[in-house]
């Protein structure tokens, strides 16, 4: 027997209302029960089992959603941005007609939750492999995103395994890429390759890059495809504004060489002026005789206003050395097929030299116009600080942009979460699959506790006669089995948080569990684990099981002390 009369009564009267009885009851009961071998004993530490397992079940599950919906997350707005302002009626800043850069999309920047904007262009192309000879493939299609000096780009320096993130913030336009290691494995670059990418304009172009640096996010959608460059270098690919070059042609007209100015982009009604004198000719015939420089500027004319003063927007140059040793002209040294035979001096195809029949030579140095692409943009990028309210800030730009009736003709703006609705919808469902779990495995741990509950009650039946036979009322009988069932409950959440914390945590750092990333963007079962979810479900785990077993403790009520204390 636990308590004698006398002590009973001590403890009725003493510590009652201050709910000490049930409390020291029930430590006396849990330590006979651990030290003893009686019946309830296995059900009991099947109950504690399961318990445990439960919670281990439910940290792993909300680690891991979390976890998951957390890298995805990151990793698509790495990617990209939390919203984009874009061209009205564009669905795809990849694909965008360029937004001109304009002071008065300043006044859209203004919200404190806004931590940055970023202008960004894009271009597709494709890529040439370094070595046929292998197995890789020959061609892939990419996208190139063009960002600045200014672009943040931790998101790439974060997942960099191989060489530098490019700094584009030099003067020069920036030749170095980065690219995937998903690209580099295809096609055969490492660090330091030359890479060759086309791209279709009016005539298609190559360009060579160098490979600065290799990243791997594991988001295989978006690694397969996307390399950053730098924006000029894309602003001017995709012949954003007016651009013109001079260009001379390998024939010949009367023994003349014939000059053009060839320009891209623009309305297609180009104006010009020559050496400071306006003409709306795009070209002329000619033949150096001494030393010479021609400068062409071209500017637009206005559809809306004919009569509006044409504003010259670049210009480019060609300069010319004469270097004579026979007085006089004569005929220019031709190739088999009678085109103008040229000498190059370089590998851009600018700066070359022609001669003549008596060996006089001509040099030839032509100087691009730089344009006005890097007034055009694909459209701003916009980050939040936090990822919860990107919605309502859309929604509030969006009205903006709606009641403004310039801005309202020109562009748009659009969330993530419009934008790569399939995933974010898809992430959304997970959280469905974590309720069911963590339901079904709480009920299995109440159903096996009420179980082990019911048990010690029938074992402790003489116990619980005797109780009431010296006065004792049944709540507290009640009070002091859910509190030994308490005991029990917090001592298989110790047991769990030991085991699923630590199951969490050597996922976390050592990735024992590999994943698809061509189905799940992940190359490895992610892991967030947050001290205050783990709190929160170990107190609602406690709760839910200690509210469930008021119902089987009022078993109690039906044990009479007469039949118990005779039954023994």
């Amino acid at each position: 027997m636990l308590l004698n009369t006398k002590s009973f009564v001590y403890f009725r009267n003493e510590y009652s209302d201050k709910l000490k009885t049930p409390y020291f009851i029930a430590r006396k009961l849990l330590k006979k029960e651990s030290n003893g071998k009686t019946v309830s004993r296995p059900i009991v530490q099947i109950a504690v089992i399961t318990i445990a397992l439960a919670l281990i079940v439910n940290l792993i599950t909300i680690s891991v959603v979390i976890g998951f919906q957390q890298e995805v997350r990151n990793k698509v707005v790495g990617f990209g941005a939390h919203a984009v302002i874009t061209k009205l009626g564009e669905n795809s800043i990849m694909e965008s007609t360029p937004v001109h850069k304009d002071i008065k999309y300043q006044m859209l920047f203004q919200s404190p939750k806004l931590k940055r904007v970023d202008g960004v262009a894009y271009k597709a192309g494709i890529l040439q492999a370094e070595n046929t000879a292998t197995d890789k493939k020959e061609i892939q299609g990419v996208v190139f995103k063009g960002v600045d000096g200014d672009y943040d780009l931790s998101f790439f320096k974060q997942h960099l395994t191989e060489g530098k993130i490019p700094s584009f913030k030099s003067g020069t336009i920036s030749e170095e890429v980065l690219i995937s290691k998903r690209i580099a494995t295809d096609l055969g670059y490492k660090v330091g390759d030359v890479l060759r990418a086309y791209f279709v304009k009016n005539k298609p172009v190559k360009k060579i890059y160098t490979v600065a640096g290799i990243y791997n996010t594991g988001f295989e959608d978006l690694d397969k495809k996307m390399i950053i460059s730098d924006i000029r270098n894309i602003q001017k690919l995709n012949d954003w504004g007016i651009q013109v070059a001079l260009r001379m042609d390998d024939s010949l007209v009367q023994g003349n060489l014939v000059l053009k100015a060839e320009v891209t982009g623009g309305n297609g009604f180009p104006r010009f002026s020559w050496n400071g004198q306006n003409g709306n000719y795009k070209g002329f015939y000619f033949f150096p005789e001494t030393d010479t420089v021609i400068q062409v500027r071209v500017g637009e004319q206005s559809l809306a206003n004919f009569s509006e003063e044409i504003k010259y927007v670049d210009s480019a140059q060609l300069t010319v050395k004469v270097n004579r040793k026979v007085p006089g002209h004569f005929p220019l040294a031709k190739n088999g097929d009678g085109t103008v035979k040229k000498e190059f001096l370089d590998e851009t195809g600018l700066h070359y030299f022609i001669t003549d029949e008596q060996g006089n030579q001509f040099t030839f140095r032509f100087t691009d116009g730089v344009g006005n692409a890097h007034q055009f943009i694909s459209g701003y990028e916009l980050v939040y600080n936090d990822f919860n309210s990107i919605q309502p800030e859309v929604e509030s730009l969006r009205k903006e942009i709606l009641v403004s009736p310039e801005l309202s003709q020109e562009i748009g703006i659009s969330s993530i979460l419009d934008n790569q609705s399939d995933i974010f919808n898809w992430l959304s469902f997970l959280d469905i699959n974590v309720w069911i779990i963590l339901i079904l495995m709480v009920f299995i741990g109440i159903i096996n506790m009420s179980s082990a509950l019911l048990v010690m009650i029938l074992v402790r039946t003489n116990f619980i006669g005797l109780m009431k036979a010296m006065g004792a009322n049944n709540w507290l009988i009640q009070k002091t089995f859910i509190i030994q069932a308490a005991f029990l409950i917090v001592r298989a959440l110790i047991w769990g948080n030991i085991i699923g914390v630590g199951l969490a945590f050597l996922q976390e750092k050592f990735h024992l569990i590999r994943l698809n990333p061509e189905v799940y963007y992940l190359d490895a079962v992610p892991i967030q684990l947050n001290v205050l979810h783990i709190i929160l479900l170990n107190i609602a785990t406690l709760v839910i099981c200690i509210v469930a077993l008021l119902i089987p403790s009022r078993f109690v009520a039906k044990i009479s002390p007469v039949k118990s204390i005779k039954f023994n």
